[in-house]
């Protein structure tokens, strides 16, 4: 198929970039504690206060936790205070809510069954 710029591509590339910002939803988590892991094994929890479509965080009574200096993917029981931070978006890897995550079925077993 080729690429060309014509005036449905330019529509279709909307619909696509609408459904690409509706598949993550943090707006549910806005004023409650998460945890975020970040590219290079840093780990932060924080007040989430803001968020872009790029994945970019305002965390608020932000909390570093310390990694072993000589296992950087191994967390110690240190911690540091860093307050109100901004995290970039490219660097996130995972979030998840501080308190826990509810239980949701598999749905891979539909398909296992069909």
């Amino acid at each position: 198929m080729a690429s060309g710029g014509g005036g449905g591509a330019s529509k279709m590339a909307d619909k696509e970039k609408k459904k690409k910002e509706s598949i993550l939803d943090l707006s549910k988590y806005i004023d409650k504690t998460i945890r975020v892991k970040f590219q290079g094994g840093r780990e932060a929890s924080g007040v989430l206060k803001g968020f872009d479509p790029l994945l970019n965080l305002v965390l608020d009574g932000t909390i570093e936790y310390m990694r072993d200096p000589d296992d950087q993917y191994k967390l110690t029981e240190d911690t540091r205070q860093l307050g109100l931070v901004v995290c970039r978006g490219t660097s996130v890897v995972l979030i998840c809510p501080q308190d826990g995550m509810e239980a949701i079925p598999n749905p891979f077993i539909q398909q296992q069954d069909g």
